[in-house]
Order: structure tokens, then sequence, then C-alpha cells
């Protein structure tokens, strides 16, 4: 009887296949979005994932501030963050973010998707967040894609 065998390949950071992909993120909902960035970082479309190893893609966002949050979330939902001093503990609404820094929101999310740890850590360093259309890495040529 013949035997067959497969072995199981894992990458590592040489053998790892890193492309870049530009997102258009306008009119589409934060949370579907956003997880969808969250799995390409993370590289678990690819067929060699490998959960200890950083072979997810490099993700260009563009349209930043034209991501759409459903519901009352706009007004409803806090963004947290302690200054380190007594009572410094600071409230902003997405409505208060939108209009300082748009692409934090995009940022915030997306780091909630990833490992807490230095893995996911290097991760969100493959993350590019910019408002507008204009962004600075045409040279590495990105591939459009949606999630649809």
């Amino acid at each position: 009887m013949a035997k067959i065998s497969y072995k199981t390949v894992s990458a590592n950071n040489k053998t790892v296949d890193k492309k870049w992909l530009l997102v258009d993120v306008a009119g589409q909902p934060l949370g579907r979005i956003t997880s969808f960035i969250a799995g390409r970082l993370r590289g678990k479309h690819k067929t060699n994932y490998t959960p200890h190893v950083d072979c997810g893609d490099n993700v260009v966002v563009i349209n930043a501030e034209k991501v759409k949050l459903t519901g009352k979330k706009m007004s409803d939902k806090q963004y947290i963050s302690y200054t380190g001093y007594p009572g410094g503990q600071r409230f902003a609404t997405p409505k208060e973010l939108l209009q300082k820094h748009p692409e934090r929101i995009i940022e915030y999310a997306v780091k909630g998707m990833l490992p807490k740890n230095r893995l996911g850590r290097v991760m969100f360093t493959n993350l590019h967040v910019y408002t507008g259309t204009e962004h600075p890495h045409a040279a590495q040529k990105p591939e459009t894609v949606s999630p649809n």
C-alpha cells in the first residue's frame, strides 16, 4: 500500500511573503472593516499562516474620516485614556476623535483585535492609516482590496 506523507510547513521571517494592501474605508461600518484589516495584518487569510510569526500584510487605510458608526455609537461610545496623574482619566467620544484625529478610531479598533503581546505590537506597526486619499506608500504599489 502506498504511503502518502505530508509535511507541515511553518513560516518564518525569511520565508514570509508580505504584500502591500490598500483599503478604502469610506462609508464602511467600523467593526466590519477593522476585523477585515486585523485578519490581513495577522495573515490568517494565507495558507502558510503560523500563529507565532508575523506573516501578515502591510495595510494602508485611506479615507479614515469617512468611516461609519451605526446606531448611537457616535455619541454614546467612549474612548478612555489615563495620563498617569491623579484625576487624569480622560474620556472622548468618536465624534470628538473624528474632529481631532480621525485615524485613531480605526487604529484603536484594529489594535483591540490583535494579540496583546510582543507579536501584536509588531503586527500593529504594519498598519498605516491616513485621512483623505493621499498616502506616501505609492512606491510600494499597494493592491486595492475590499472586504466584500
